[in-house]
């Protein structure tokens, strides 16, 4: 039994020197020109980071107390951005907020938009939000 799980050791430490190592051509590693970590006792933090390639990534992120979460727990709220060269040449850049009422929100030129809503479902729409809600009707109905 101790031969199988040395031989299962064995087997593990090569699988992870092979799929471990720097992936690539030698000598095409990137290297990272700042880094940035820090956390704050109060559960905030804020890290950066930016290579030599050009890719720029921040994030900073504070603790919202009490009502964050759907069960009232502490939540946090996060805002970053991230920018870097595609392969054609273009600057991509994205700046996002993350919170518990949002969710993640990207903003960035590369991202795709929704076509216009047409004016008669637009209409239709406008029109059902100015209708009372099911709840407000049976609250009317009761009294």
């Amino acid at each position: 039994m101790t031969r199988y799980r040395f031989q299962i050791c064995i087997f593990s430490i090569l699988i992870s020197a092979i799929y471990g190592r720097p992936q690539g051509p030698p000598g095409s590693e990137i290297k990272i020109i700042s880094q940035t970590n820090e956390i704050s006792p109060e559960g905030g933090y804020e890290w950066s980071y930016e290579t030599e390639n050009g890719i720029k990534a921040q994030e900073t992120g504070t603790l919202k107390k009490g009502k964050g979460g759907p069960d009232g727990e502490d939540a946090v709220v996060a805002q970053g951005s991230y920018s870097y060269t595609d392969k054609e040449g273009n600057q991509i850049s994205l700046t996002y907020v993350a919170d518990d009422e949002g969710g993640f929100q990207p903003q960035g030129a590369h991202l795709p938009t929704p076509p216009p809503i047409p004016p008669n479902i637009q209409k239709a729409l406008d029109w059902i939000a100015s209708q009372p809600s099911t709840t407000e009707r049976a609250g009317r109905r009761r009294k």
